[in-house]
């Protein structure tokens, strides 16, 4: 079995931008070290604790801070850009470093109404109907990055357009989803697609069998390929694991209940804010779907959870909290699921 890596770039509150981003890198290169297969970002805007904005910037930072790992995108939300943009971005990525990138790509807005109409048509953006016309979208990225690039007809006559120069090899793309519209679109077009179980939870066997049952082989794959993500949270006891799980619990019950989203808060100060009973009922469920516990338990559900779902792979999001008094460019107990994991496993 096969663990990777999905980090949205959280900034606590005893951290700036740069240092949740110095974080990042450390984590990158413990899970390089560890054997990881891959290392993904997300992209989220205008949120106090997520500072992954931009995926390329960030796989760029990341990828020349490792050696072995893949690095990519979990995933780009093809919605709010141009695909020739994304198409440009990601060539250059794999230029730079090749056979190591990959493409993820979502539709959601990964942002608030209001932040998503900036990205989308603020500032001359892209089409209204961005959204209804992902499936081209996806194809157009694709057929961008390729080494021949596309003929663009315009007025009449057929200009060549790619995203780069000298292409020699091309990064994958997988195609993200929390429900089963992007399950059916990933296999229509042959392409991986990938669960957001960490997310989600829900759906998660029906999403995968509607792939696996509908999958049509293509030039970029010949057989289904799928792996599913889920949040983590390794310690040497389990009261440890439960202890250092709370900051982001908190954070993920705000998020669903529509509480106020804050940089992500110490363990310390999440142990003197506990939930209200209200949302306790929310968060239990929650950690129904997680891993939460000491390695040799954490590795059995992650065992549970490929054997369950037939996977080869599992994407872990390492979601443990810090102590008050961490390095603020560092996220040690993030570190430490990650080992502790990987040994395990």
């Amino acid at each position: 079995m096969q663990l990777s890596v999905l980090d949205l770039v959280p900034v606590r509150s005893d951290q700036t931008t740069g240092d949740a981003l110095a974080a990042a890198r450390r984590l990158a290169q413990v899970a390089d070290e560890a054997g990881y297969t891959r290392y993904w970002v997300a992209e989220h805007h205008n949120m106090p604790a997520v500072a992954a904005t931009n995926p390329p910037v960030v796989i760029a930072m990341l990828a020349a801070a490792t050696s072995r790992i893949r690095v990519g995108s979990g995933g780009v939300m093809l919605p709010n850009h141009a695909p020739l943009v994304v198409a440009e971005q990601f060539a250059l990525l794999e230029a730079a470093f090749p056979g190591r990138i990959d493409l993820g790509i979502g539709r959601a807005p990964g942002s608030d109404p209001v932040t998503s109409w900036a990205l989308r048509h603020g500032a001359g953006g892209v089409e209204e109907d961005a959204v209804s016309r992902f499936p081209s979208y996806v194809d157009n990225v694709i057929a961008m990055m390729s080494p021949g690039g596309v003929g663009l007809q315009v007025q009449g006559r057929s200009h060549p357009l790619s995203a780069t120069p000298v292409a020699t090899s091309v990064a994958p793309v997988w195609l993200l989803g929390s429900s089963d519209y992007s399950a059916r679109l990933a296999a229509e077009k042959g392409l991986p697609y990938v669960f957001a179980h960490h997310f989600s939870g829900h759906g998660t066997a029906e999403a995968l069998d509607l792939y696996r049952s509908q999958f049509r082989p293509s030039e970029q794959l010949d057989r289904p390929r799928t792996f599913l993500t889920v949040n983590a949270v390794v310690a040497d006891t389990t009261e440890e694991a439960q202890r250092l799980v709370l900051p982001n619990l908190h954070a993920m019950v705000a998020l669903r209940t529509g509480g106020q989203l804050a940089p992500q808060r110490t363990v310390e100060q999440a142990e003197a804010d506990p939930l209200p009973d209200a949302h306790r009922a929310l968060a239990e469920s929650m950690l129904t779907r997680w891993v939460v516990g000491t390695p040799a338990d954490a590795a059995k559900q992650v065992r549970e959870l490929a054997d369950t779902f037939d996977v080869d792979e599992v994407m872990v999001h390492p979601v443990a909290g810090a102590l008050t008094g961490t390095d603020p460019t560092s996220a040690p107990t993030r570190e430490a699921t990650l080992r502790l994991l990987a040994e395990a496993v």
